[in-house]
């Protein structure tokens, strides 16, 4: 039966090659190479090209990149946490599948990253950056000719990196280095082969430190404060209360990092680190058209979490809210992606495995719970009317603060259900209310919503056998020595 499904895969992939490679230019083939850039807690409107962008933010090259390529508009995660969400991308499944459910659970064995099926399709492979799962390991993992990584979450200034298995000492500023890496690599791959790779930046996760040339530059500037952050009683009516008791908390707005910083700082910050990480995309571009790759390379950029800046009164992610779980995705391919395209079609990072492994004409045998979306990027593909999908955390505790957390989220509603509190439960008409300031759960008019998607929720849940939530032996002494 295995033999059977992996041969039905193959041969609906090579279908789909032949219809990609028929849907393009007949003077240009599909693109072989591919580099997939993924920073760290970008939100999804932190790119100065969309509308709902702070006025003062500049992402030149982010800009350039949605202008000669495609927008995804609808990019999310299924867990909002760096750990699951990068197992997410490299296999294409679900944390509850995965295994890898928060930042300290190890790699299970016998997980397979979809690289090493590049690697059978004969690809140069590389990974540059932070890799961050299986507890705060750097050694190279399987899937990889190249590797430069680093433990946990790695520093901004003066990382100690692990090249190739051998711990190197550095200077300089991180996101500068990898990016250095990034296109040694390129330069020094095999040219009659083609190439895979995987550029993952620490930026712009917290604590931020903007390289130097972009220190202060947004120094000056006013704060566009969300209108869900103020601390009133309209603004929590109907809200769970874990999330207004939040604000008091590490990751809330009133008592931020334990009182540490202050929001106005943290926001600044957040916006110079960003730079740093355009600065890398704009260099990425330019090595590419300067080495006439561009007409071969599909290049990917995502975010691996949303990011919270106020909205509810709280920073940082982990919550089903659209700031926690949407992301930035653009996609650029000169002669496959018409420039200036974009699709309101809902993208997941469980949907970027398969994605590159089409383009490849590559087999796997990890069961997948993603789907190819190269379709929708060669132009071929029409808009499906709803991709609901499942989101998912698991308390952590580092991180006390907010519960595990369950949801479905389609095009209009979003249901959100907490386990192991005894407090409200969420329903979001997005369209309606895209800042989910009106909680609809106890609304007559809705219950009939809330049943089915609460229904739907749990029918996955049990279909997937995810019903046990994962529990983890720890303390917050042990938590915070694993973050050091």
């Amino acid at each position: 039966m295995i033999k059977l499904f992996s041969l039905f895969r193959a041969s609906r992939q090579w279908l789909l090659f032949i219809g990609l490679l028929t849907c393009t230019a007949a003077n240009a083939a599909p693109p072989k190479n591919v580099i997939f850039i993924l920073s760290d807690d970008h939100r999804y409107d932190f790119m100065s090209f969309m509308p709902q962008a702070p006025k003062f933010l500049k992402t030149p090259s982010l800009d350039k990149l949605a202008a000669e390529g495609m927008h995804i508009k609808n990019a999310f995660v299924t867990t909002s946490l760096c750990s699951p969400s990068r197992a997410s991308i490299l296999t294409g499944r679900y944390a509850h599948h995965h295994g890898i459910v928060d930042n300290s659970s190890p790699i299970p064995q016998g997980t397979t990253f979809f690289p090493a099926d590049l690697q059978q399709a004969g690809y140069q492979t590389a990974f540059i950056g932070k890799w961050h799962m299986g507890e705060v390991d750097d050694q190279p993992q399987q899937g990889f000719n190249r590797w430069v990584s680093f433990r946990g979450q790695g520093q901004y200034v003066d990382p100690l990196l692990n090249i190739d298995g051998k711990q190197t000492q550095l200077q300089g500023y991180t996101t500068d280095i990898l990016t250095d890496y990034a296109i040694d690599f390129m330069d020094q791959r095999k040219k009659d082969k083609p190439f895979f790779l995987y550029l993952s930046h620490k930026a712009v996760h917290a604590e931020f430190i903007p390289p130097e040339r972009h220190a202060g530059e947004y120094a000056d500037v006013n704060i566009p404060y969300p209108k869900t952050m103020a601390n009133t009683e309209s603004n929590y009516a109907g809200k769970p209360h874990w999330v207004r008791a939040q604000r008091d908390s590490w990751h809330g707005v009133d008592y931020a990092y334990h009182g540490d910083l202050k929001f106005d700082d943290f926001y600044k910050s957040y916006a110079e680190t960003l730079l740093g990480v355009d600065d890398s995309v704009g260099r990425v571009m330019r090595y590419l058209k300067e080495h006439n790759l561009d007409k071969d390379t599909l290049v990917v950029y995502m975010g691996d979490n949303g990011f919270l800046l106020g909205e509810h009164g709280l920073i940082d992610k982990r919550n089903a809210y659209e700031e926690s779980i949407r992301v930035p995705m653009l996609a650029w391919a000169p002669g496959m992606i018409k420039a200036g395209q974009s699709t309101d079609t809902l993208v997941r990072n469980i949907d970027v495995a398969p994605t590159i492994l089409e383009l490849a004409h590559a087999k796997t045998d990890i069961n997948m719970d993603g789907e190819s979306f190269l379709p929708i990027l060669a132009g071929q593909q029409k808009r499906k009317d709803d991709r609901e999908f499942m989101y998912e955390y698991y308390w952590e505790h580092a991180f006390p603060h907010t519960p595990t957390t369950f949801a479905l989220r389609g095009e209009q509603y979003k249901f959100i259900y907490y386990h192991g509190l005894w407090d409200k439960n969420e329903l979001y008409d997005l369209q309606n209310d895209p800042q989910e300031k009106i909680n609809l759960i106890d609304v007559p008019a809705y219950q009939d919503v809330r049943k089915q998607m609460r229904g739907r929720l749990f029918d996955r849940l049990e279909q997937d056998k995810a019903m046990k939530v994962p529990m983890r032996r720890g303390s917050w002494q042990a938590a915070e020595r694993l973050l050091d």
